[in-house]
């Protein structure tokens, strides 16, 4: 079900959805296909990162692999970042944005934009992790078109918007108070961080916009996660 309407009025309850697009700019890239330099693993299972067929893959043990280069002084506040990525079966993983470097656990900082075809966690690519969800229940239950659980905002959809084995387009934008994902140019969110907000829960009271890098999360070691054509624009 892609009923993106009544998505967005329901995240915009709080305040009106304002995003103004910006096409200045220029775009830069975060990866050179031939190593990680420019990256930095966290210390829990860093060989979890690796480059195969000039990709860079994700297969191993929790762990989270955070831009630590130059460009922007590895600080982002509004962007757009676009890149490629290909999940394999039972795949779980995630880009990570307004973050900041850990050397251990989930991040505390910052969103995730989920990266999930088939794992068992109904929270599927397209989701803004525990905020706005794509939600495809991997057992039987009642459809809906949108609700709101604990765990989020929620929109029914019968399968993910991304396919085990086949690259998709993933496209972040985050413009002052508002984040924006797609996925191969379909919009699976768009909300605005409402006046006042203190994250989705106080577990995750670091879940909210400011500024930060980019990095991309090993879920488990069952997981397998392939990352290309990583690109930039900083906006004003």
């Amino acid at each position: 079900m892609k009923n993106v309407t009544l998505f967005i009025a329901l995240l915009s309850l709080a305040g009106t959805i304002a995003f103004a697009a910006h096409h200045g700019g220029k775009w830069h890239s975060l990866f050179n296909g031939k190593n990680l330099q420019g990256w930095t693993a966290s210390k829990e299972n860093p060989n979890s990162y690796f480059i195969e067929n000039g990709n860079l893959v994700v297969r191993g043990g929790r762990s989270h692999l955070f831009y630590t280069g130059d460009v922007g002084n590895a600080n982002f506040k509004n962007f757009e970042l676009k890149l490629k990525v290909k999940t394999f079966n039972n795949a779980n993983s995630g880009v990570y944005f307004h973050t900041a470097y850990q050397d251990e656990g989930w991040p505390s900082q910052g969103f995730e934009a989920q990266v999930n075809t088939t794992h068992k966690d109904p929270k599927k690519t397209g989701s803004l992790y525990a905020i706005a969800n794509v939600y495809v229940p991997m057992e039987e239950e009642e459809p809906f078109v949108v609700r709101v659980a604990r765990a989020g905002a929620e929109v029914y959809r019968e399968k993910a918007p991304s396919s085990d084995g086949e690259w998709f387009d993933y496209h972040i934008i985050v413009k002052d108070s508002n984040v924006v994902l797609k996925v191969n140019g379909e919009t699976t969110v768009n909300w605005t961080q409402p006046e006042g907000y203190a994250g989705p829960n106080p577990n995750m009271a670091g879940r909210k916009i400011g500024s930060g890098t980019i990095a991309f999360q090993a879920h488990d070691p069952g997981c397998e996660v392939h990352y290309k054509d990583i690109q930039i624009k900083i906006l004003d």
